[in-house]
């Protein structure tokens, strides 16, 4: 118990050290990140929660919330989620897990978001210029997984990064590493994720080609060919802390019931392209047939509650999993998010 309080009392100040500001006289660091795209939260159950999520994954989406999740997992899982974005864009999300062993797990992901297509203007054709164009940005991940203990679990994901607009195109390597301990007092569990740790994202492409004239004051020159340089930016490197307790469950919890379970999560956030946030979610569930969910984000710039519910079919040896979450954006208005599961 004594080393149960400790592991609590840590976890609190680091909780509080995530969630509190650097001071109050801070520059913004809004705009500082390339592959935005890597903060929208993955599936419809975790969305529901607030992405409270970092010590409740035990799913095929915790390819993205903590890769030290899926080595909970019993069987063979696949996850397809479905958010439509603002201004017409749509995220998607595939993700498949299959155990190696009794402990150990590896896992494939793709994750992508993808805009309609736009015409191309200029300054001489404001109207535009007839030629058409879309932006898409994927991103593909490997993940392993092991269960070190009975108690504790460790996982890393290696993903490959691309944004494509029009004619450019910038790639790079990153890293996503997690832990989970599941304490065995009242189902309590703990979960940190850190992720998009890597290189840089820097634009290049065959528009980036020009003409130049080293000496415009005299006619008659050779344009010379020359290459525009950009500037590489960095991903959006996160560090999240979580905890999650069964305040009803079967076999562990506050409460104990035989069909019913009541899950606390809490997550504390930090981003390095913006402010901190914590994030609440609960989660009921009544036989593992129906779940209803409901989560608050704090501090975000414009997310805040959050609402979903799921259900499970069994289907002979397989599981199927539909789940729906919306999430309030602000002025921005209203997010669905729906995902489809199987296990196998």
């Amino acid at each position: 118990m004594i080393r149960l309080l400790k592991i609590i009392f840590v976890f609190l100040i680091l909780l509080e050290l995530t969630t509190t500001g650097e001071n109050a006289l801070a520059v913004s660091k809004s705009g500082t990140a390339a592959a935005q795209f890597l903060k929208i939260g993955i599936g419809a159950r975790a969305s529901a929660l607030a992405g409270s999520f970092a010590a409740l994954a035990n799913d095929a989406s915790a390819l993205y919330w903590n890769p030290a999740g899926i080595s909970w997992t019993q069987k063979s899982q696949f996850l397809a989620t479905h958010t439509k974005w603002f201004a017409g864009l749509n995220h998607e999300f595939l993700g498949v897990s299959v155990p190696l062993s009794s402990a150990s797990v590896i896992g494939l992901s793709f994750t992508a978001l993808n805009s309609p297509e736009m015409e191309q203007t200029t300054i001489s054709e404001p109207e535009g210029t007839g030629i058409f164009f879309d932006v898409r940005d994927i991103a593909i991940g490997l993940t392993y997984s092991r269960r070190m203990t009975d108690r504790f679990s460790f996982g890393i994901t290696g993903k490959y990064i691309q944004q494509t607009l029009f004619n450019e195109n910038a790639k790079t390597l990153a890293v996503d590493i997690g832990g989970m301990l599941r304490t065995g007092f009242k189902g309590m569990r703990l979960g940190i994720a850190m992720s998009n740790f890597g290189g840089k994202l820097q634009l290049d492409g065959r528009d980036l080609i020009v003409s130049y004239d080293n000496d415009p004051l005299q006619t008659g020159n050779p344009l010379t060919p020359a290459r525009l340089e950009t500037q590489g930016w960095p991903l959006p490197a996160s560090f999240r802390l979580g905890f999650a307790l069964n305040i009803i469950g079967l076999r562990e919890g506050v409460f104990l019931r035989e069909s019913q379970r009541l899950t606390f999560a809490v997550d504390g956030y930090n981003v390095n392209d913006a402010e901190e946030t914590v994030s609440f979610g609960l989660e009921y569930a009544w036989n593992d047939y129906f779940f209803l969910r409901g989560g608050y984000r704090l501090n975000h710039d414009t997310e805040s509650f959050s609402s979903g519910m799921g259900v499970q079919i069994p289907l002979q040896r397989w599981k199927i999993q539909a789940d729906y979450a919306l999430s309030n954006m602000g002025d921005l208005g209203y997010i669905h998010r729906f995902g489809v599961g199987i296990l196998f």
